[in-house]
């Protein structure tokens, strides 16, 4: 039986994405790019804050060298990291959720493309910290999201194994990385996904964590 199962982090446990586009429209403004709003940023989240700060020059045709966009990277790790939970609040249904499943004998973890130094903090302020056996981020690895030994490592450091998992995600990263480990994969339609949830392919599709206990016990004998 399954008995760990994985979360994304932004768009999937917490809605991140006003702090995010605060930091983004902060750092890039000074060149001149246009603030992108909420509904756009939402797109990209799952993809990172380098994807976020190209799409931002795009729109205003702001021409970005590699030496700019690194530049603009810097600034926006520094700043966000200092606003991390301004208005970053936990999905409606979360917790509920998760001592259910715990009382039911599932374990916890957090696997996400955000940077492992914007991570642990994060979650720390939001009193999570202490939910999850393992927490890995964008860069605890050589690889990340999508590439599925992001999910198998995550499972390790919480002392399981792929067979073990299920994986909860908003976007394409998240559960193209599930189909490739050929684990089961539930997605969120109140994420960030730049693509309709439906065609993502996840086993499951919730609009709530209020169902999230009934749809990991379907999916935990598979």
């Amino acid at each position: 039986m399954r008995s760990l199962i994985i979360f994304d982090l932004d768009g999937t446990l917490a809605h991140t994405a006003p702090d995010l586009l605060a930091t983004l429209n902060r750092v890039t403004a000074a060149d001149g790019v246009a603030p992108v709003g909420l509904e756009e940023i939402g797109q990209v989240v799952g993809f990172g804050a380098k994807a976020m700060i190209k799409m931002a020059c795009e729109r205003s045709n702001f021409e970005i060298s590699e030496e700019k966009h690194n530049e603009l990277l810097a600034a926006f790790l520094e700043d966000y990291s200092n606003n991390l939970a301004n208005e970053t609040v936990l999905f409606e249904g979360l917790l509920n959720a998760m001592d259910t499943l715990e009382r039911e004998g599932f374990e916890f973890s957090v696997c996400t493309n955000k940077m492992i130094q914007m991570t642990i903090p994060l979650l720390k302020q939001l009193g999570m910290s202490d939910r999850f056996k393992s927490v890995t981020g964008g860069n605890s690895f050589v690889f990340r999201k999508p590439d599925p030994r992001h999910l198998e490592e995550t499972a390790k450091l919480a002392g399981k194994t792929l067979g073990d998992a299920i994986m909860i995600g908003d976007s394409s990263a998240d559960i193209d990385a599930a189909r490739v480990a050929e684990i089961p994969s539930v997605a969120v339609t109140f994420g960030y996904s730049n693509q309709p949830v439906e065609t993502l392919g996840a086993s499951k599709i919730i609009s709530h964590f209020d169902e999230l206990p009934a749809v990991i016990n379907d999916l935990k004998h598979l």
